[in-house]
Order: C-alpha cells, then sequence, then structure tokens
C-alpha cells in the first residue's frame, strides 16, 4: 500500500516508524514531514491544513490510505475531504473531531451523558469570567475553547494569575477566535493518566497507559509545554482502575457519540485525572498524543497497519491489538527557551548512536541536521523495568547534542516515587 501520513512532529515520526515496519506498506509519504523522517518521502511545500492541497496531492499518487494525524486537519475536516474523494483515511469525522476541536462542546457532552469531569462554567464575556473569578475558589484552570497547540490551559494559584490568564486568552486573543470563549474548572487534584485508545465507533480498544510530563522544567516548575517526556505504561493505572474507566468513561464516550450522530473512528485519547472521587477526564484528544505515541508505540507488538485500517473500515477487535512487555520512556530534547522564544538552526549530531530517535523540530541541509523548532527529538528507552528503561533514555540521551539543547532529567521520576508506594498512592 502507498500510505501518506500527515503532519510534521516526533508523534508522525513514531506513527510513520511502526508503518515501515508493515509488510504491507510499499511505499510512505510524510506530508508535509521533516528531514529527519528516513522512512518516508516527506513533502515540505505541502501544509497539513491545505485540505485542497492534501486530496490533490492524494489522487496524484494514489495513495491507497491516508493517516490524519495532527489536530487541526481533523477538526478542519480532512478526512471528510479524503473519504469524499474515495481516499481512506484515518482519523475522525469533522462533526466527531468536535470533541478536541471545542472544549466547552466537550464538557456539555459529558455533563449530558453523565461522564465524570470537573465542575465548570462557561464565558464567552470577559468581564462576566472576571466577576466569576473574583469569589471562586482556588485554584481555578482556565482553558481556551478552541484548539491551542496544546498551550491553551492555565492554572491559577491566585485571582490575579487568573486576571492575567483570561486577559491572555480573551483580552489580548493570545490564541485567536479559540479564545472567544473560555471554560473554568475546579482544579482536580491526584495522578494523571493518558490513555490513547483505537475505536471503529462500535468497540473501543485501549493502548498501553502513559504519564506525560508537561511541565518545562525538572521537579514539575516552569510553564506548561506540548510535553518534555513520557513512560508508559503508568503505574498508576491499575487493571481495577481502568475496568472503571472502561465502563464509565471509554464506553459511554463512543457510545454517546454515536447517540448524537457522530460516530468517532481513529484515535481517541483521553486525558484522565485519578481524584479522590474517582476517575475524571480532564480533556479529550482527537488523535495520537505527543509525545505519549512515542513512547506506546515502541511497545506494540502488533502490526499497526491492519489496527488503523480496522479503525477505518469496522472490525477492530482486541485480537488485533498486542502489546510487548516491559517500559518505555521518551525524553524530549528542546531548544532552551522553550515554550518561550527560543533560537534554533544549530547542527544535530550523536542520533546515529541511539536505539531510537524521533524527530520533530528538524530540518536537513546538505545531508546534516540542524534544529528547527521547540521541541526537537524524542530519545526513547525501552527495559523489562520502568528503571532499566528511563536508564536506557537518558543514556543514549548524552549521546546527542546541539547548541542550547536542554532536557528535563527527572523524566519518570515521580512514575518511580508512585510505584514505591510515595506521593500518597
Amino acid at each position: 500500500m502507498k500510505i501518506g501520513v500527515i503532519g510534521s512532529g516526533g508523534r508522525e515520526h513514531a506513527i510513520l516508524r511502526a508503518l515501515w515496519r508493515s509488510p504491507d506498506c510499499e511505499k510512505l509519504y510524510a506530508i508535509p514531514g521533516n528531514g529527519g523522517m528516513s522512512e518516508a518521502e516527506t513533502v515540505p511545500g505541502l501544509k497539513a491544513s491545505d485540505l485542497d492541497g492534501i486530496v490533490k496531492f492524494s489522487r496524484e499518487k494514489e495513495l491507497d490510505y491516508v493517516v490524519v494525524s495532527p489536530d487541526e486537519p481533523l477538526v478542519l475536516g480532512l478526512v471528510d475531504r479524503l473519504m469524499e474523494a474515495g481516499i481512506p483515511a484515518f482519523g475522525p469525522s469533522r462533526s466527531a473531531a468536535l470533541l478536541e476541536g471545542s472544549k466547552v462542546f466537550a464538557k456539555e457532552f459529558m455533563k449530558r451523558h453523565g461522564i465524570p469531569s470537573a465542575d465548570y462554567r462557561v464565558f464567552s464575556e470577559l468581564s462576566e469570567a472576571e466577576k466569576y473569578i473574583e469569589d471562586c475558589e482556588l485554584p481555578i484552570v482556565i482553558k481556551a475553547d478552541g484548539l491551542a497547540l496544546g498551550k491553551g490551559v492555565i492554572i491559577a494559584k491566585s485571582r490575579e494569575e487568573a486576571r492575567i490568564g483570561l486577559w491572555s486568552i480573551m483580552g489580548e486573543k493570545k490564541f485567536g477566535h479559540s479564545g472567544d470563549r473560555v471554560v473554568v474548572e475546579e482544579y482536580l487534584e491526584g495522578p494523571e493518566v493518558s490513555v490513547l485508545s483505537f475505536t471503529d465507533g462500535e468497540r473501543i480498544v485501549p493502548m498501553l497507559s502513559s504519564m506525560d510530563h508537561k511541565r518545562a522544567l525538572d521537579g514539575d516548575l516552569g510553564p506548561n509545554t506540548g510535553g518534555m517526556g513520557v513512560i508508559a505504561p503508568n503505574p498508576c493505572y491499575t487493571e481495577e482502575i481502568a475496568g472503571e474507566c472502561m465502563e464509565r468513561i471509554l464506553l459511554p464516550t463512543i457510545r454517546g457519540m454515536k447517540e448524537e450522530g457522530r460516530i468517532f473512528r481513529g484515535c481517541l485519547y483521553f486525558g484522565l485525572m485519578l481524584s479522590r472521587k474517582g476517575p475524571k477526564v480532564i480533556e479529550y484528544n482527537c488523535r495520537f498524543g505527543d509525545p505519549e505515541a512515542q513512547a506506546v508505540l515502541p511497545l506494540l507488538r502488533s502490526d499497526l497497519l491492519p489496527i488503523l485500517l480496522s479503525c477505518t473500515r469496522g472490525g477492530l477487535s482486541e485480537e488485533l491489538v498486542r502489546w510487548k512487555a516491559g517500559h518505555s520512556c521518551c525524553v524530549i530534547l528542546a531548544s532552551d527557551g522553550y515554550p518561550g522564544a527560543f533560537e534554533s538552526g544549530y547542527e544535530i549530531t550523536g542520533t546515529k548512536l541511539c536505539r531510537e530517535v524521533y524527530m520533530a523540530g528538524v530540518e536537513r541541509k546538505e545531508g546534516r541536521l540542524f534544529s528547527s523548532g521547540g521541541r526537537v527529538l524524542g530519545v526513547v528507552g525501552t527495559g523489562e523495568s520502568l528503571p532499566e528503561a528511563i536508564e536506557s533514555a537518558y543514556r543514549d540521551v548524552e549521546k546527542v547534542y546541539f547548541k542550547n539543547m536542554r532536557y528535563r532529567r527527572d523524566i519518570g521520576a515521580r512514575a518511580l516515587r508512585l510505584m514505591g508506594g510515595e506521593d500518597g498512592i
């Protein structure tokens, strides 16, 4: 099969590499891809948001299948456009992708279907939101309604932080029209769990759970990022908790979307909080997580391609999805300053000495790799135990270098504490 993968980050590289291993994969295109994706032919002149261009390209190249990975083209309806053109595609329709495209929709959907989540209020006027935060209980969580590159969430511990956060989203329009409305939620406490899942709209098969590290700095300090590292599986997500989440969250979500005429086919991401009152949904994403995919997919024993096709065509089953024993750890190497201002354009060395590296903010010039983004690389280690996986990842991190390289040195540390009975677990 000739397959196109839409996107250019580490998540897409992980998907590409998994597909590249499939015996049924004849040719891969990364649209637009990046300079480090050696498994595929990249199409740098074609943006992931150019729906017309992607449909035209897919027709010209006679692609047999297209995997739509990033949130923006999914929310814009790229899967619908491809299917209308007779090109099978992996990912939810535009109507189903609204589960991520609008946090207001997601909250109201969960309320309609009795899916546990944080209490919330919705505001479309800055003045009303400002009035509310003057006497609400702190801390609170403020979320831009629409897509915001994973950065539209503010945890405000003081009223001043809340005022500044509201102004940046609704006043300054930091995220454009995504901030026309905001969701103000109660602050939940407890271990966080990411659960990616395959679904054909009728059945849902969870992948291995994972633990993301969103903060920029060691000790979970600094601003929120798109993710600085991840481990899998998450030790907090026991079989008992997984069973409860399946009955109270995963299945009701798939059934609810079907009832509302928004059948969800593709990868559905559940961001969960294991609160004292039980598991609750923090957020939905309508695609593979980044960097969760970089830690989860290396542990997939099964051929990824038949799984994706079964989500698109129907017929997904647990028998199709098999996992390796063991653990994984992904450490993100970023440009210093990320998620704020940063400098890039520096040569990257040492990646060929690593066992598993996924390229994100990378470009190729005259056969050499250079940094070109905030999150540059994801270095992955696996092992029979979590300590072995962490050690393996950091051993390879030490082999890589580019100027202004920064990374967290404590990816997986909290998981180890939790496994040892600390942090109240």
